[in-house]
C-alpha cells in the first residue's frame, strides 16, 4: 500500500521538480524559487476546490438516494446509471437560469454573499490533515484556525438577508447570526475537550495523538468525556452549517426561502455547494477530531480519512430525514439550557481525569 500512500505526495513533488527543470536558467534562483512555489499553490488550491466540488457531487446524489429510501420512492433514476449524473444535470440548469437581482437590492453584496458563504470551507482545506505527510500547511493552531474561518459563513448568510432588501431574506439572516453564535459556544468548549486529550492545537499532532490499533486511542473513545464532546461537536456542527433539524434559516413554512429567497440561478447554487461544501468540512474535522482521522489499517490514510467522512455525513443526512425542526424559541434554549451547561460539565470533568491520570491530584 505504500504506492498509494505515498500517490499525492509523489505527485506533488514530481510536479515541483518538473517546474525547476523547467524555469532553471531562466531567471535569477531566488525569483525561480518564489515562481515555482507560487504556481504550486495555485495547483493545490484549484486541486482542493474539484476535490471538493466532486464530494459535493456525490454527496447530493447520496442525500437524494436515501432520503427516497427513507420516504419509499425510487429517487434519481433517469439521467445516468442510477442517476449518478443527475447532480451534473442540475448544476447545468443552474448555469443557463436567469440570475435576477431585486431593484433596491444592494448589488454588491447581494452579489458577494454567496461568494462569502462558500470561503469557510475552502479555506478549512488548507491545514486538514489528509494523511502522513499529506497537510497543506502545518500550523500549530491548525485547529484555532479551523473554529475562526468556520465563523465567516454566517457574515454571508447576513450579506444575503441584507443585501437582497427583503423582509423575509433579513429574518434568515438574523436567524443566522443568532443561531450560529448560540452553537458556537458550545462547539468550541468540546473543542478545548480534545486539546485537553491531545494536548496540542495541531490537527497533526492530535491525529498523530490518536495512532495505535483498532482506533481504541480515538478521543471519541476517552469514555465518558470523548463520546459527551463527540455528540455536542456533531449537533454543534448540524447548527452551524444550516442543516435539519436546525434549518431555521430557511423554514420554508415561516419564511419563505430564508436568507436565499431573492436569489436565483447560479448564485441560488453557490448557496446550496456552499452548505453541502461546510457540512463535508465539518464532518472531516469531526472526523479528525474524534475518529482518528486518516489512521486505520491496510487502506491509505487519505481513504480512511473519506470513509469516515462519510460516515458522519450519512448520520447527518439520516437525522435530517428524520427529525422535524425546532422552533427559533426551542433552538436557542436547546443551545444555552442543555448543550453549554453539559459541555463546560464535560470540560471540567476532563481537566479532573487527566489531572488525576497525570497524579496532579485536586
Amino acid at each position: 500500500m505504500d504506492i498509494f500512500n505515498n500517490l499525492f505526495p509523489g505527485l506533488y513533488d514530481w510536479i515541483n521538480a518538473l517546474l525547476h527543470d523547467w524555469f532553471k536558467g531562466a531567471m535569477p534562483a531566488d525569483v525561480e524559487s518564489v515562481l515555482v512555489s507560487a504556481i504550486m499553490a495555485l495547483i493545490v488550491a484549484i486541486s482542493a476546490i474539484l476535490f471538493m466540488v466532486l464530494m459535493v457531487l456525490i454527496m447530493i446524489w447520496l442525500e437524494r438516494k436515501n432520503a427516497a429510501r427513507i420516504q419509499d420512492r425510487v429517487g434519481p433514476n433517469r439521467v445516468g446509471p442510477y442517476g449518478l449524473l443527475q447532480p451534473i444535470a442540475d448544476t447545468i440548469k443552474m448555469l443557463i437560469k436567469e440570475d435576477i437581482v431585486p431593484t433596491n437590492a444592494d448589488k454588491l453584496v447581494h452579489l458577494l454573499a454567496p461568494l462569502v458563504a462558500m470561503a469557510p470551507a475552502v479555506l478549512a482545506l488548507a491545514v486538514v490533515p489528509f494523511g502522513k505527510g499529506m497537510t497543506p500547511v502545518d500550523l500549530n493552531i491548525g485547529l484555532l484556525f479551523m473554529i475562526a474561518v468556520g465563523s465567516i459563513g454566517v457574515v454571508g448568510i447576513f450579506m444575503a438577508g441584507y443585501g437582497s432588501n427583503n423582509k423575509y431574506s433579513l429574518l434568515g439572516g438574523m436567524r443566522g447570526v443568532a443561531q450560529v453564535v448560540s452553537y458556537e459556544v458550545p462547539q468550541v468548549l468540546t473543542v478545548v475537550t480534545v486539546i485537553l486529550l491531545s494536548g496540542s492545537m495541531s490537527l497533526v499532532k492530535i491525529v498523530d495523538a490518536q495512532g495505535g490499533w483498532f482506533g481504541l486511542q480515538w478521543n471519541i473513545l476517552a469514555l465518558p468525556v470523548g463520546l459527551i464532546a463527540f455528540v455536542i461537536f456533531y449537533i454543534c456542527a448540524l447548527a452551524e452549517v444550516n442543516r435539519s433539524p436546525f434549518d431555521l434559516i430557511e423554514g420554508e413554512s415561516e419564511i419563505v426561502a430564508g436568507f436565499f429567497t431573492e436569489y436565483s440561478g447560479m448564485k441560488w447554487g453557490l448557496f446550496y455547494l456552499a452548505e453541502y461544501f461546510n457540512f463535508f468540512i465539518v464532518c472531516m474535522f469531526g472526523a479528525t477530531l474524534f475518529l482518528g482521522g486518516w489512521q486505520g489499517p491496510i487502506l491509505p490514510g487519505w481513504l480512511w480519512l473519506i470513509i469516515k467522512t462519510y460516515a458522519l455525513v450519512w448520520l447527518g443526512m439520516w437525522i435530517r430525514m428524520t427529525l422535524p425542526r425546532f422552533r427559533v424559541d426551542q433552538l436557542m434554549k436547546f443551545a444555552w439550557k442543555v448543550l453549554v451547561p453539559v459541555a463546560l460539565a464535560n470540560l471540567l470533568l476532563t481537566s479532573i481525569l487527566i489531572g488525576v491520570y497525570n497524579g496532579i491530584g485536586f
